[in-house]
């Protein structure tokens, strides 16, 4: 059954805006029978501004993050449409829990549809996709795209986002204690990969590792081609084929020194140890991951 999200926002809209008015009818109500038992009704007001409202009204934008968040967390099993709750952090793993959305085997999804077929953001719409309808999915995703204030492809606008701002997200709302760890390069190497904490094994690095290959494989195929054009090119042209084949030496460069680095923490890997907090877990890993800010 096809489902627009536009119109699921408008029920929850309409929900938390009832939710919002009981509960400051009642606080008002409250306050006047305080105000009258106590002789006040020349001094104070019963009336209560919005802003001092103990319940918030529904906003698109942080909805639609939301929306984005739990999806992640389905794709990498934290959760499961199929069942309430938390369905994984930690402990022992049930497939039977996985039926609509069937999550990521490595545990691992760079971010990047230009450079690989199966990627955070392409899964994030097969979320959409399945959960919402075929029928559905390029309004839902372009109404997706509108909240997150981006322009242009609506698929490109989800990624962007996935790229520049989720982690950050992700960060404020768990209080600097990522479950969703960002392994990342410079921007210039291009590299950003998703992991979830609570499924990292000893396979892990390998699967990150893997997925920078990929791309150092793509950057070496471009500077390949750009030799091949150098060597046949007009003397005018070839100023600016030496600035592009300069760019992608130094992301290919960029990208074997992080592999490296990867590979250094593969031979001498530190262990999880989840009851010591994602702090701690995480500063093992700082040089090859996102910083948290």
């Amino acid at each position: 059954m096809a489902v627009l999200i536009s119109d699921k926002f408008s029920e929850w809209q309409n929900e938390c805006e009832k939710r919002f008015n009981m509960l400051k009818k009642h606080e008002e109500e409250l306050n006047r029978c305080f105000i009258s038992a106590y002789g006040l009704e020349n001094e104070i007001t019963p009336d209560i501004e919005e802003k001092d409202i103990t319940i918030r009204k529904a906003d698109l934008q942080r909805e639609i993050k939301s929306l984005i968040s739990y999806a992640v967390g389905c794709i990498f099993g934290r959760y499961s449409v199929d069942c309430d709750g938390l369905c994984f952090a930690g402990g022992e793993w049930h497939d039977e829990l996985y039926k609509t959305i069937i999550p990521t085997k490595k545990n691992v999804l760079p971010i990047g549809m230009n450079h690989y077929k199966y990627d955070l953001t392409s899964q994030v719409i097969s979320f959409i996709e399945k959960i919402y309808g075929s029928e559905t999915l390029e309004e839902n995703l372009k109404f997706i795209a509108d909240a997150l204030g981006g322009e242009g492809e609506p698929s490109k606008v989800i990624e962007k986002y996935l790229l520049l701002s989720f982690f950050s997200d992700h960060c404020k709302i768990y209080h600097k204690k990522p479950i969703y760890w960002l392994f990342t390069t410079s921007r210039k190497c291009g590299f950003k990969a998703i992991v979830y904490m609570h499924r990292w094994n000893e396979g892990t690095l390998s699967a990150v590792n893997e997925c920078v290959a990929e791309l150092a494989d793509i950057y070496h195929s471009k500077i390949d081609d750009i030799q091949k054009k150098l060597s046949i090119s007009k003397p005018e042209d070839r100023i600016a084929l030496r600035r592009e084949l300069n760019k992608f030496q130094e992301k290919y460069s960029g990208l074997l020194e992080y592999s490296s680095k990867i590979a250094a923490h593969e031979l001498n890997e530190p262990e999880i140890e989840l009851d010591d907090g994602v702090k701690s877990n995480y500063e093992k890993y700082s040089d090859v991951l996102e910083r948290i800010k």
